[in-house]
């Protein structure tokens, strides 16, 4: 499965913009403020019909025009798909797939994305619940058939707090919880499960990765579940001692939806106590190590979009990550000259000035 195309009209900077894509590696290069991190933005507002960068899809727009489009085609061995994402000052935006709204099936339509961009750093330094998102989309992307446990769960989570209100305003028994939390343990346990056994296949290739790419320790990712790695009966009872708490808070204060995933140097948390830069490799490491982990469960490779990757790794690094990308998949890359970029079995190059693109080449 592969993007092959990306067009993007009044687009931040981008007037105009049309970028055959290739298989493997393409260097988009140019000055600061040209718009590549631009392309890689639009190409995943196309794909998902959201922004990395921001929730405010006026911001996507180009100063002095009403409306912004963004086009991506996908291909594989059966059709090509055209998702298009579009965004207006005064009526909203919409996301459609072959000219029809997207669905949350769709979703196994478009390649997964791994981005890597300083405004992704949240993903190691920001809330628990940043990485307890991310790391669900991994668990669906490598077990498709769990694909649907976290809203699973969330449905189940919403149910019990509504039945909490019910009974504080007396408006239901309390005894009625019981089945509530017997339905919420049930779906806490599966989740709880899927995480535990995704993070055990992230950790080895995390640690590895982080070492070689230059972090200086001892580099993890744990899970810490707040219930435990148990069966569904002892969440259950977890939620029934903990029921005058809920009652008395109107919310379930126990379970996955409160879990953290920690990522760690020597034992210390990347979060608080780690540097930018430290940030920075922990967030490649993870998304090359569930890279790695995809590719060994033969599903598809996410596409890279790796923005500014290279500013501060060494030449030696520098090689390594290109030949990591030699496994297989698309990717993406931004840097202010191709010279950042070791050029190892050949690849695309699309250069740009202000907004304005060339066409993509291939150089080696």
């Amino acid at each position: 499965m592969l993007a092959t195309l990306l067009e993007a009209r009044d687009f931040r900077n981008l007037g105009g913009a049309e970028v055959e894509l290739a298989d493997g590696v393409t260097l988009i290069h140019g000055p600061n403020g040209a718009g590549k991190t631009n392309l890689l933005e639009a190409l995943c507002f196309a794909l998902t019909g959201i922004s990395w960068r921001t929730r405010t899809e006026r911001e996507l727009i180009a100063f002095g025009a009403e409306l912004t489009r963004s086009e991506v085609t996908v291909s594989d061995a059966n059709e090509a798909r055209r998702f298009v994402a579009s965004a207006t000052r005064g009526e909203g935006g919409s996301h459609r797939l072959n000219g029809k709204p997207v669905t949350a099936d769709a979703r196994a339509l478009r390649p997964a994305l791994a981005i890597f961009s300083p405004d992704r750093l949240a993903l190691i330094k920001g809330p628990p619940s940043e990485r307890r998102g991310h790391l669900d989309r991994f668990v669906g992307a490598v077990w498709p058939a769990r694909a649907d446990l976290r809203r699973r769960y969330g449905r189940a989570l919403a149910q019990r707090n509504a039945l909490l209100g019910r009974v504080r305003a007396g408006a239901a028994p309390e005894d009625a919880l019981a089945a509530w939390d017997a339905e919420l343990g049930a779906e806490a346990a599966t989740l709880v499960a899927a995480r535990d056994a995704a993070i055990e296949r992230l950790a080895p290739s995390f640690g590895t990765l982080a070492d070689a790419l230059g972090l200086p320790g001892e580099a993890t990712i744990a899970y810490r579940p707040r219930t435990g790695i148990v069966d569904a009966g002892a969440i259950a009872e977890q939620l029934r001692e903990r029921r005058a708490s809920d009652l008395e808070r109107g919310h379930s204060t126990h379970g996955p939806h409160l879990d953290e995933v920690a990522v760690a140097l020597d034992g210390r948390a990347l979060r608080r106590f780690g540097s930018q830069g430290e940030q920075r490799v922990a967030l490649l490491a993870l998304l090359f190590a569930e890279r790695e982990a995809l590719l060994e469960a033969r599903r598809t490779p996410p596409l890279m979009l790796l923005d500014d990757v290279m500013s501060e790794l060494d030449p030696d690094r520098r090689m390594l990550l290109v030949e990591l990308l030699r496994g297989g998949g698309q990717a993406l890359i931004t840097a202010t000259e191709p010279s950042q970029v070791p050029d190892e079995g050949g690849r695309a190059e699309v250069e740009i000035h202000a907004g304005h693109v060339s066409a993509a080449v291939l150089a080696g």
